[in-house]
């Protein structure tokens, strides 16, 4: 019988030791509820008079906590961050097989077979990044395979044994080759960067130490009850203080890393910015709701697009190093730009009011110009408009290879309209 990998084995045991913290807690109040005065003035009496070797007992404590954390410093690679990494890559490709194993059997029946094209196309487009990116160790040594899931789910995720799973809703969200490439870059970069493995150790050490604020609510608080808020209140607080915030900055790098590994296999960088801006027009011509990033993991998709849209200067420099084809001269973002503008001055002359904005519009503010836009963006005609109007669908075809060079090369063929 297999061992379970220390991540799984810590995520099994968790809930154990906050339950265990919460009766120890629960037993000291109790105990100190029971104790006569006389004793409790006693107590008092013993921990003044040894209330320093006390303080030098926890500073020694937290001395050896910080050299143990110390220990457990670790490069990241491709950007060099120093992060604590509690479990090691090892450990955690133990439970990224386990995990792979039980994706394909929940999606046993929803994997589109190999000879479909949309698979064949996001196999491409996963080797051709593995390729241009060899250099890189932790991507040359992963064997990277490719799994498309029949799914209207806009989703998208790369374990770090180089399983990736791809849901058709994400191939049917992007608008063409050098989208997904983006997003399959940003993908692997968690993958290559141990992103799980990096947050699972700062979730390990923070719940850690949220033990002993687990004891210390149940010990202090008068009654039960406030000590569930008490422990409610500190959950969320450690969710919006360390988890969220951390979780939003893995994001951002991956989105960093995965912009270099798409520029280096060749992809038209500045179609990631769009992408975003795509999805939160969705969100704002749909009424999707939406949290404010700082109770989100992830960043906003504004946030998003205008961060992406900084870092485009240097990944088009990098591009150009990479002996890449040069890239059609029209932006992929004035086009997204000048296309929202064109159909919301469309939609006013329709009578709908409430529309602002060219680059980052707002959303439609009544029912009925909300019904009016969407019928605008869904007919035949504005589709057609679109599509001529904007990068190809993402079901054109990989270009064919021209030479031992160019073989991995992707080929921009984008033929857009001023």
């Amino acid at each position: 019988m297999r061992a379970l990998p220390a991540p799984l084995l810590w995520m099994v045991l968790k809930p154990l030791q906050k339950l265990l913290a919460i009766l120890l807690g629960r037993s000291l109040r109790k105990w100190w509820v029971a104790l006569p005065d006389n004793r409790r003035q006693l107590m008092h009496v013993w921990f003044r008079r040894r209330r320093w070797h006390l303080a030098a007992g926890l500073g020694v404590t937290l001395l050896i906590l910080a050299l143990l954390l110390l220990t457990h410093l670790d490069e990241s690679p491709v950007t060099g961050r120093l992060r604590l990494l509690v479990f090691s890559r090892e450990k955690y490709m133990e439970l990224a097989a386990l995990t792979s194993e039980a994706h394909l059997e929940e999606f046993a029946e929803q994997l589109l077979p190999v000879t479909d094209p949309l698979h064949q196309m996001v196999e491409q487009s996963v080797q051709l990044l593995a390729q241009r990116n060899k250099d890189i160790p932790e991507v040359s040594k992963v064997p990277w395979s490719v799994h498309v899931v029949e799914s209207s789910q806009i989703n998208a995720f790369v374990l770090p044994n180089g399983k990736v799973f791809v849901f058709t809703g994400m191939l049917g969200a992007v608008a063409d080759v050098d989208q997904l490439m983006i997003v399959l870059g940003h993908e692997m970069a968690h993958a290559i960067l141990d992103h799980s493995a990096e947050q699972a150790s700062l979730s390990h050490v923070v719940d850690l130490l949220s033990l002993i604020l687990v004891t210390a609510i149940w010990a202090l608080c008068p009654g039960d009850s406030l000590a569930l808020l008490g422990g409610w209140a500190k959950d969320k607080l450690m969710e919006l203080m360390f988890n969220h915030p951390y979780s939003r900055k893995l994001e951002a790098e991956a989105d960093q890393v995965g912009l270099h590994l798409a520029a280096k296999a060749c992809a038209d960088v500045r179609a990631g910015p769009v992408f975003w801006q795509q999805l939160e027009l969705v969100d704002q011509v749909t009424g999707s709701p939406t949290l404010p990033e700082w109770l989100s993991t992830h960043p906003s998709h504004r946030n998003r697009s205008g961060q992406m849209d900084r870092l485009i200067p240097q990944a088009l420099e990098l591009r150009e190093t990479c002996a890449c084809p040069a890239l059609p001269p029209i932006d992929p973002r004035a086009v997204f730009s000048k296309t929202v503008h064109e159909l919301l001055e469309k939609s006013k002359e329709q009578g709908v009011r409430g529309l602002e904005g060219t680059h980052e519009p707002q959303s439609v503010s009544t029912p009925a110009g909300l019904a009016v836009f969407q019928n605008l963006l869904a007919s035949s005609s504005n589709v057609d408009w679109l599509n001529k109007n904007r990068v190809p669908a993402v079901t054109s075809p990989l270009p064919a290879a021209a030479g031992k060079e160019s073989q991995h090369v992707l080929q921009n063929t984008s033929q857009q309209g001023s």
